[in-house]
């Protein structure tokens, strides 16, 4: 008599079964889905991992891509192909300097605290800098760190990844690149780092944060 582990395996479908199976899942769903998720959908006994290398291998250079966000899997067009979805998927979005230099200290620097975001950055952290990023979904709330006061940490959420094409934060551009596009530019002078984000968005209007 067979044991559940030789009956699941028996049950499983045929690797091009598998495939399309997966490649059904993905496209149905407005979200990248996790490995967990898929093997909670396909049968028992079922190699959702397996399948997710020969989909992405059967997509590659084709008009839409499978990649990796984070934890997860999602179809997204071909990063050269852009220009063409651009009528219809682009919207702009407007970021405060603070608000993009407190974005890219998260992404580098993650998990990081508001005290050291202030330190790094050398002007205080305005309320509205951290709540507009949290409603993009941008950053959110990471784990408490065990020190005095037990701080909150924030960290870039897969959000963040998929609007910027990136598996993850090991794939952020370099510190050169990111001064050389003007992000990390504009250090306070001496004398006005008790500053803050109020004072400093009230400058010369807001700048334009990059767009998809």
């Amino acid at each position: 008599m067979m044991d559940a582990e030789e009956q699941s395996l028996f049950d499983a479908p045929p690797m091009g079964e598998q495939e399309r199976m997966v490649e059904a899942i993905l496209f149905a769903m407005a979200e990248p889905v996790t490995l967990a998720e898929l093997t909670a959908r396909l049968p028992h006994g079922a190699d959702p991992a397996e399948a997710l290398v020969h989909l992405r291998k059967r997509y590659d250079g084709r008009g839409v891509n499978l990649v990796k966000i984070g934890d997860a899997y999602a179809f997204r067009t071909a990063p050269d192909l852009g220009h063409l979805m651009r009528r219809e998927t682009v919207e702009t979005r407007k970021l405060s300097r603070a608000a993009i230099e407190t974005l890219a200290i998260v992404a580098y620097h993650q998990p990081v605290t508001r005290a050291e975001i202030e330190e790094i950055r050398g002007v205080a952290v305005s309320r509205g800098t951290v709540d507009q990023l949290l409603e993009l979904d941008w950053i959110r709330l990471g784990r408490r760190r065990m020190t005095p006061g037990r701080p909150v940490t924030f960290v870039v959420t897969e959000h963040f990844l998929d609007h910027f094409g990136l598996e993850s934060a090991r794939d952020l551009p370099g510190l050169k690149e990111l001064r050389a596009a003007g992000l990390l530019d504009n250090r306070p002078a001496p004398g006005q780092l008790a500053a803050s984000d109020d004072d400093e968005d009230s400058g010369v209007g807001q700048t334009e944060l990059f767009e998809d």
